[in-house]
């Protein structure tokens, strides 16, 4: 796996690094393997230089974020396939193996690992668990997790199947569809990049699979707690920005209705006093109508550059209905006929 570049992006996690790079190193091959420092202030350099003189340091010159960070790491990264890790993963014996022989199918873009949690290794992880999905209205999901219920794992989501979007925990992408698709959007900064690109990338044909034989531990909220308002703002912002750059179809009565339902979950922080990410999702709202002729343009970008596009893995269905009204909290309860 001499073409498999492992590209793990850093800022300030020195902790992550000595927890966890050495396992990435002794169970990745051949692989290469990259630390792209985004303008770090603490010794996670100095520490990579001394103690793993195998792997490969990539100084960005600023901390641009995990969208611009990684773009401009793996402009000087020359391989046929970049895995895009985070710093805070644990990794299993072999885990690449899997994940290589499902991009010998030309036809794939590209694919993620079953990602269990590092906290609770029976269940699985927020960020991908085995495989990612939207919902009609946008809303990312995935198998084994719904909103903030994650399940434990007792093998029911072990089928490698297709997906829409694979986490950016994780993932394994073709170098040449990477850089084709301009990379992540850099004005997202952090978190649902992954997502957009995938969408992009599937509006051209793409294909993106889960491959849960190869089985990864992440610890999660590295960067920023779950908790955090700018997590929060980060998670409204990006959501609408995607929807406003993908959506097929008449935009705005699906922009209004997405922004009426983040206005109702406003409501709900206020309602628990949670002020600061009441003030989050109204501040993602701002951000939309301050950026709107950018963001029709980049639209209109997209759409003249999309050709045929792949819907498999959008939920025909309301995620939201299904787990506030009906209670559902396992992805294999919602009904399966309305996956596309």
């Amino acid at each position: 796996m001499e073409d498999v570049a492992v590209v793990i992006l850093n800022w300030n996690g020195i902790n992550f690094l000595k927890e966890f790079l050495g396992n990435v190193v002794d169970c990745s091959g051949n692989a290469q393997i990259f630390v792209a420092d985004n303008a770090s202030s603490d010794d996670s350099v100095a520490y990579v230089r001394a103690n793993y003189p195998t792997v490969k340091i990539i100084e960005n010159t600023e901390n641009g974020g995990f969208a611009k960070g990684y773009n401009d790491a793996l402009k000087k990264v020359d391989s046929t396939f970049y895995v895009l890790l985070n710093s805070d993963v644990e990794v299993t014996e072999n885990w690449l193996d899997p994940l290589y022989e499902c991009m010998k199918d030309p036809s794939i873009s590209g694919c993620q690992p079953k990602i269990r949690s590092f906290k609770d290794k029976s269940s699985f992880e927020h960020a991908g668990a085995s495989g990612g999905f939207l919902d009609k209205n946008y809303f990312p999901f995935c198998r084994g997790r719904i909103f903030h219920q994650i399940e434990e794992d007792h093998g029911q989501y072990e089928n490698a199947m297709e997906i829409f979007w694979a986490t950016g925990a994780a993932m394994m992408i073709r170098s040449e569809i990477f850089h084709e698709h301009g990379g992540f959007d850099e004005d997202f900064f952090a978190h649902m990049e992954e997502i957009d690109l995938c969408w992009r990338i599937k509006k051209r044909g793409g294909k993106f699979m889960v491959i849960p034989s190869s089985v990864l531990y992440h610890a999660g909220g590295g960067a920023l707690p779950y908790s955090s308002p700018k997590k929060t703002y980060l998670n409204f912002r990006n959501g609408l920005v995607m929807l406003i750059k993908n959506h097929e179809g008449f935009l705005f009565p699906k922009l209004f209705w997405r922004m009426t339902l983040d206005g109702i979950a406003a409501y709900s922080f206020l309602f628990k006093g949670e002020f600061k990410n009441f003030w989050a999702v109204l501040k993602a709202h701002f951000y939309v109508y301050r950026k709107s002729t950018t963001l029709l343009r980049k639209r209109q970008a997209i759409k003249k550059a999309s050709s045929a596009f792949n819907a498999v893995g959008l939920f025909k269905g309301n995620v939201i209905w299904n787990f506030y009204a009906k209670k559902v909290r396992n992805f294999s309860q919602l009904n399966q006929r309305l996956f596309k």
